[in-house]
């Protein structure tokens, strides 16, 4: 009794309601509506299952299932196995239920993957046969075809021609007397063709009499010319209904025959329908599929199942009511605020407190559903993981029980409901067991939790709150004791303090806002809440001058103390809340920003490979068109005469090649002596191929300071040359030194001169000649630009700016233009960017 107490006071009829509507057949919609709560775990998690492979269907795969053609054939098959003959339309709807059952299958056939399913369809048996057989006797409209048998089609050719016999002969009389009848109209009676013939004139047309007008102005009339032939036609009715009836029956005992594997199928479909229903739900609801886990100390044994299990916390994080969900889609109602339920496998009662109005209720109501949800296959509103004990039982006492017939008062009410709550933990504990043990003094709760979950709102209250308070502290602690979760909303003091003093108690509050003295209806754990009765009271209109005097009446009271340290409590956790709002948005932040980092840098060396690509073929294509060029030159020498003549013609046509591909070197200009380097001077250092800015003037040993990129250094005269090539005018005991190491140079063998080395490769655009300054400030490319001129060998140096707004190509020009170390520069050709890239030739 007590557990459909608890399903009505949950409001688990409207979910089942609300759940029919997405079932697909009318079978479906009936057993939703009246959907039967589990009584193993095992149960439970086959009916998940099913609820995850239809889920998988629907939102993974192309397919999802079609119940096309199913219809509840329930009843003629109980009439079918009772010897009954069943109607037209009763057998046209077992033809399309077992033509809407294989599609059924096979579409279940062609994913072997969802083995819950397979397994439900594999021994569905659709008698294909007898689905042909009835309709190729039974048509679209549920009568019995001319083909069904031979002797039937021979009556009902004597039907039409005794039809046509009849019409004949009436449209006679019609044109015979047509001023005798009211119309020129031939109908029936029954079985009977009549005229409808004017009382005045029923001498005229004799014949027997069917039926009346309402006036009594027209008689309709079976003229004696025909009653024969009507005899005639009754009895040919006669037999083709016979006849019809034994195609029917011929029939029915088909169905009577396999009447238990129809049954078996149509609980089947029934099966796969309730299923894709919770799936179509579960989805609508934006819900996830919860994990039954062991709750409750080590020392709870097994789970519920008999197996051992992790034991872990419920997790239901960002939980939404069902009903409310509904509300707010259907019936414009709130938005649904969730609440967050993490409670620890240590605990065994939650004692949540707060104001009035502010949703203790909804979250224990919230709680029960999510439980009962999970028992039948449903997902759960949740936010991923969703973690809760598979409770056996869940039992409630919410609300009100006053009933002036019973003389119950509310305490009385309460108290009748909690004691068959007990009743029912003491029912399961004893069938746990084996047997009633008897509770002893020394041995008061001598039971392990039964795995039941037990929802009080407003425990002990109705009464003296001494004894109320007394009353739901003692009921608490025996709950503890028998049941795995209790969760009572109170507005006692003293039960807040029970955490303090078992540890299997918590404390959780629903959040009052003090600036608008209204409820956010979120949940708070850890922090018992404040009734805020008088903020309630004054948001509500009560006389402010009441609400004063109240106040003053607590005020010098220990419960202001313990409210003000509450409030501040609040205000801390709101603070730290925001606090890690803040954190999240920013972590949010920072991951896009990596993203998009990690997205250009990505584009970045796909637009270098392509870059690379694009120079390596302009390369392989120029080697390819010299070695043709060099190719023909030979040719053009081995057929003709080897004289001095086409050698010489050979070596200046070989010489006209390298001038065209490879660049032109004219030898460096004899350094000019006497330079001076002054601060401010640039000067280039060959030992080092760097380029300098002279920042001190050279002291009385020839040493100054210099500076290249972010770094000084000291140097000597004699290590450093203008940018014209020119050496330094070194002082007195400097020159020796140098003099001694021209000697020294001159002992060194001769270096070949520039027109004796070999001719050098045309210069290859490369990684380490291409500078890319897309996206950086001029400042920045300027710097990146001298480093890039003092590090590089003479030759071409590509610099890739882009195009943009042109701003980076100007400042880029404008730099290479005022620098002593760049001959000339120039836009690339169109394969190696265009107008896009510039080259500066370094000398």
């Amino acid at each position: 009794m007590i557990q459909a107490e608890t399903l009505n006071l949950l409001e688990w009829p409207r979910l089942c309601q609300h759940l029919a509507t997405f079932a697909a057949t009318k079978l479906g919609a009936r057993v939703a509506q009246d959907l039967r709560i589990p009584d193993t775990l095992v149960e439970s998690e086959a009916l998940l299952a099913q609820t995850r492979e239809v889920y998988q269907l629907e939102t993974t795969l192309p397919v999802s299932l079609s119940f096309e053609g199913i219809q509840d054939i329930g009843d003629a098959l109980e009439r079918a196995a009772l010897q009954g003959i069943l109607s037209g339309d009763d057998l046209l709807a077992i033809a399309t239920t077992l033509s809407g059952a294989r599609t059924l299958r096979r579409t279940i056939d062609q994913y072997p993957d969802l083995t819950t399913l397979n397994a439900l369809v594999a021994d569905l048996r659709t008698y294909p046969e007898l689905e042909q057989d009835i309709h190729r006797c039974i048509d679209e409209r549920g009568r019995v075809m001319d083909r069904a048998s031979a002797k039937l089609g021979g009556i009902r050719e004597q039907l039409k021609q005794q039809r046509d016999r009849i019409y004949q002969i009436l449209q006679g009389i019609l044109q015979r007397h047509g001023n005798a009848v009211q119309e020129a109209l031939i109908t029936q009676r029954g079985d009977r063709f009549v005229l409808p013939v004017k009382s005045s004139h029923k001498d005229i047309i004799p014949g027997i009499v069917h039926d009346t007008s309402t006036s009594g102005a027209t008689l309709y009339v079976e003229p004696n010319a025909i009653v024969s032939h009507g005899n005639q036609l009754r009895q040919l009715l006669k037999q083709e209904q016979v006849e019809e009836e034994a195609v029917r029956r011929a029939l029915s005992e088909q169905v009577a025959d396999v009447h238990e594997d129809l049954e078996r199928l149509l609980a089947i479909a029934t099966t796969l329908d309730l299923a894709t229903a919770r799936t179509r739900y579960s989805l609508w609801l934006g819900a996830n599929p919860p994990r039954f886990v062991e709750f409750g100390s080590q020392e709870s044994g097994a789970s519920a199942n008999g197996s051992a299990s992790a034991v872990a916390p419920i997790t239901l994080r960002q939980l939404r009511h069902p009903l409310l969900i509904w509300q707010h889609q259907h019936e414009q109602g709130p938005a649904v605020v969730p609440i967050d339920l993490v409670i620890q496998p240590q605990i065994r009662v939650v004692a949540i407190t707060g104001p009035n109005t502010g949703g203790k209720t909804v979250t224990l109501k919230t709680l029960g559903l999510a439980a009962l949800m999970a028992k039948v296959g449903l997902f759960v509103p949740a936010r991923e993981p969703v973690e809760l004990p598979w409770f056996h039982q869940v039992l409630a006492d919410i609300g009100d029980e006053q009933s002036l017939q019973q003389s119950l008062s509310t305490f009385s009410g309460h108290i009748r409901r909690i004691g068959r709550i007990l009743a029912a933990l003491q029912q399961d504990e004893a069938e746990s067991d084996g047997g009633i043990t008897p509770l002893s003094e020394d041995e008061p709760f001598p039971h392990a939790p039964t795995p039941s979950l037990v929802l009080l709102d407003e425990v002990g209250a109705g009464t003296d709150p001494s004894e109320g308070s007394a009353l739901a502290i003692a009921l608490l602690r025996y709950l503890a004791d028998h049941a795995a979760l209790t969760v009572a909303t109170t507005h006692y003091g003293e039960l807040k303090a029970l955490k303090y003093q078992d540890e299997r108690f918590e404390n959780a509050s629903v959040e009052f806002d003090d600036v608008t003295l209204s409820p956010t209806y979120r949940l708070l754990w850890g922090i018992p809440g404040r009734s805020n009765a008088l903020a309630i009271a004054q948001r509500l209109g009560l006389n402010p001058a009441i609400v004063e005097a109240a106040r003053a009446q607590i005020g010098a009271g220990s419960e202001s103390d313990v409210n003000r340290v509450i409030a501040g409590l609040e205000q801390q956790r709101r603070q730290q809340e925001e606090k890690t709002q803040s954190a999240e948005q920013l972590i949010r932040e920072t991951e896009r920003l990596h993203q998009e980092i990690l997205r250009r840098a990505e584009t970045l060396r796909q637009r270098e490979r392509e870059l690379q690509q694009q120079q390596e073929e302009a390369v392989q294509a120029a080697i390819a068109q010299a070695k043709a060029e060099i190719a023909r030159v030979i040719r053009q020498l081995q057929r003709g005469p080897e004289t001095a003549q086409t050698a010489q013609q050979a070596t200046e046509a070989l010489n006209e090649l390298a001038e065209r591909h490879l660049p032109s070197r004219q030898a460096p200009p004899k350094p000019k002596p006497g330079f001076r380097p002054k601060v401010g001077d640039r000067v280039r250092i060959p030992r080092l191929g760097q380029v300098a800015e002279v920042l001190t003037h050279p002291d009385d040993s020839g040493e100054f300071t210099v500076r290249f990129g972010l770094m000084k250094m000291t140097v000597s005269l004699a290590d450093v040359e203008s940018l014209q090539g020119e050496k330094a005018e070194l002082p007195a005991r400097e020159q020796g030194a140098a003099a001694k190491a021209q000697s020294a140079e001159k002992k060194r063998p001769p270096e070949k001169s520039a027109e004796e080395k070999p001719t050098e490769a045309p210069a290859i655009r490369t990684s380490k000649n291409t500078l890319d300054l897309r996206g950086s400030r001029v400042a920045d490319a300027e710097i990146e630009l001298e480093r890039a001129i003092a590090s590089a060998q003479p030759g071409p140096l590509w610099i890739i700016h882009g195009h943009g707004t042109g701003k980076l190509r100007q400042g880029v020009h404008a730099f290479l233009k005022e620098h002593p170390q760049v001959s000339r520069f120039e836009a690339a050709e169109q394969a190696d960017g265009g107008s896009g890239v510039t080259v500066a030739y370094i000398e």
